[in-house]
């Protein structure tokens, strides 16, 4: 008798699970064929993940399943440990005894200057009496964090039970995914694998008792706390690298002079159109300029913005901060999109640039303001260098992602139809990769934003000064005031930029 498709289907099933799993097939073909026919949340046990926990997950490939639950179970077994063996009250029974110690010798040196009729006799009496009562509120810390071991024990108990638990109902579900990344790249680790499990195995060791021993022990030793190292590496380092920076600052003065020179006159006539102007032509330009960008919601939008600016006094500051920022965002544009268009088409250019967009975009940005200082010295253009630096990054790489994701056909039928390289580029990747690329424009006036502040602590000046001042003074409302004028600011500007954006790719301008 031929064989239906209802009787060939499971057959199939059966023998795709069974050369996956390799041992115990037919339980996990059961379990992945209950799973794959469930149309809701289905109880799946394994017992053999309940028993061994983590170390289940290498032996069948599921390294994530390994480093979740070894992290969880740890917390566990760290709370078992220290409620069987861990000295809860060790630390302030150690303090409580040194502050006893310091007591009685205070009161012996008070009882000799009394009998000497010393003036500070009484003083030193009234201290070492202090320091017995501080002493005695320690000893009852102590004793209340020992007697807490019970309860870190049970604690640690429920919650390492209940993840076995856990592990036991979702190992047959995140196995049973893992089955279907296999049927669609059966590159994928299949199979028990024992060499790996034992891999797995060594590293629950090297990490679960070192871990205990850390957690549990009131005094370890050093070699498990502290780095063995040799302290006298990093003063040196960092002198020969104060040397570089001097070396570098001196012999390149003319160029990085040139750049501040540069930057500095661009920043002069900004702020002589905004904040030397009158302020009625400086707000009206704006306004008219922003209903004609981006229509007469966003004119509304910021003419209530400037309407903020005006009224709390900051107006002069908020041109400042607008020159700075629109400075660093015009740079940011000038040289990221171009850059990240390149990017785009040249994947080995990207690839190289990759470790260098990650440094600006990842270190510190108050470490930015280490080289910025040395080589450019302070002011608002070493300000605007350093938000270039932090703000640059975002439209680089959004617009590569643009330029990467315009379809191949398109380009190809572009080509077909006669398309030059130069006309391919113009009228069909960017326009193709301008919702990225504008995305990246609105990131970038973000970090931009969010350097303002930091930039004021080398003398940037604007309204990041206002906040500063308030964080320093702890005046709350200055600060929240200033921040919302720089909120503003960068609304204004993104909003008009977008909005422009908009109405000319929807037709309307």
């Amino acid at each position: 008798m031929a064989t239906t498709g209802l009787e060939a289907e499971p057959k199939k099933l059966a023998s795709s699970v069974g050369e996956f799993v390799g041992a115990n097939a037919t339980y996990y073909t059961r379990e992945f064929d209950r799973i794959q026919s469930a149309t809701k949340f289905l109880w799946t046990w394994n017992t053999m993940a309940a028993l061994v926990g983590p170390l289940w997950g290498p032996a069948r490939g599921l390294w994530g399943y390994f480093w979740t639950f070894i992290v969880l179970e740890l917390l566990a077994l760290v709370q078992i440990g220290r409620g069987l063996w861990g000295d809860l009250g060790a630390e302030k029974m150690a303090r409580a005894e040194n502050l006893i110690e310091r007591s009685d010798d205070l009161y012996a040196k008070g009882q000799a200057a009394l009998e000497n009729r010393e003036a500070d006799a009484q003083g030193l009496i009234t201290t070492a009496g202090n320091l017995k009562r501080a002493a005695a509120r320690l000893v009852e810390q102590a004793e209340l964090a020992a007697a807490q071991a019970t309860e870190l024990l049970v604690i640690g108990l429920v919650l390492f039970a209940a993840l076995r638990i856990v592990q036991g109902f979702y190992a047959n579900l995140a196995y049973e995914k893992r089955y279907l990344q296999w049927r669609g790249d059966p590159l994928v680790a299949s199979g028990l694998n024992w060499q790996v499990a034992a891999f797995g195995a060594l590293l629950w060791l090297a990490i679960v008792p070192l871990t205990l021993y850390r957690f549990t022990v009131s005094k370890p030793h050093e070699l498990i706390t502290k780095f063995p190292m040799d302290k006298q590496v990093f003063t040196p380092l960092a002198n020969e690298m104060e040397s570089w920076f001097d070396w570098l600052a001196t012999h390149g003065a003319g160029v990085f002079d040139g750049i501040t020179h540069s930057i500095r006159t661009v920043l002069d006539g900004l702020e002589v159109v905004l904040v030397e102007t009158p302020w009625p032509v400086v707000m009206l330009v704006i306004v008219v300029t922003a209903w004609r960008l981006a229509g007469p919601r966003i004119a509304i939008f910021t003419a209530a913005s400037l309407a903020y600016l005006a009224v709390l006094g900051l107006w002069e500051v908020s041109m400042a901060t607008v020159a700075l920022l629109g400075a660093a965002a015009v740079i940011c544009f000038i040289f990221g999109i171009p850059l990240g268009i390149w990017f785009g088409k040249n994947e080995r250019a990207y690839s190289i640039s990759l470790p260098v967009l990650d440094f600006m975009q990842t270190m510190p940005a108050f470490v930015y303001l280490i080289p910025i200082i040395a080589f450019f010295g302070t002011g608002k253009p070493p300000g605007v260098l350093a938000t270039v630096v932090f703000g640059m990054p975002p439209v680089i790489r959004l617009t590569a992602l643009g330029m990467r994701q315009v379809p191949e056909g398109t380009k190809e039928a572009a080509l077909a139809f006669g398309c030059t390289r130069s006309m391919l580029l113009r009228q069909v990747e960017i326009p193709l990769a301008m919702p990225s690329i504008m995305t990246g424009v609105n990131q970038t006036i973000l970090m931009c934003l969010s350097m303002v502040v930091i930039a004021s602590l080398i003398g940037a000046g604007g309204l990041g000064k206002n906040v500063l001042e308030a964080l320093q003074y702890a005046a709350k409302g200055q600060g929240i005031l200033a921040g919302l004028a720089i909120l503003f600011c960068a609304m204004v500007i993104d909003r008009v930029i977008q909005g422009h954006y908009k109405r000319t790719a929807g037709g309307v301008a």
